[in-house]
């Protein structure tokens, strides 16, 4: 089996970030991924609320957000256990990641109303 990418922190970039984070879909799974108490695989979001996709799609949703290192998957198994790189992430970026994920919070708050 091939190696998962990860990039270190120093290859990470805001752009890579804005672009994974661009998709309300994946903003939804690296939220549910940062308030997390432990690792989570990708089955966990197959019927996660209104969030009905595929399995390969949802793969490809974790594949960018890993590649963009936002977060950091393990294989266990056949299962990939994916975690939230955060803590590592405000290292470099602050708290901009942080704000990204509580603005897209307010947006959706708002369309509720």
């Amino acid at each position: 089996m091939r190696p998962l990418y990860h990039p270190s922190l120093q290859e990470i970039t805001v752009q890579g970030i804005l672009y994974a984070l661009s998709d309300p879909v994946r903003v939804r799974i690296y939220g549910e991924l940062v308030g997390a108490e432990c690792a989570m695989n990708c089955a966990a979001f197959l019927s996660n609320g209104n969030l009905k996709l595929p399995k390969s799609t949802l793969s490809q949703h974790f594949k960018t957000l890993r590649e963009a290192g936002l977060i950091r998957s393990e294989r266990q198994g056949v299962e990939l256990k994916n975690s939230s790189r955060c803590q590592e992430l405000k290292k470099k970026f602050g708290p901009m990641i942080v704000s990204i994920l509580k603005a897209y919070e307010n947006e959706a708050n708002k369309s509720k109303h």
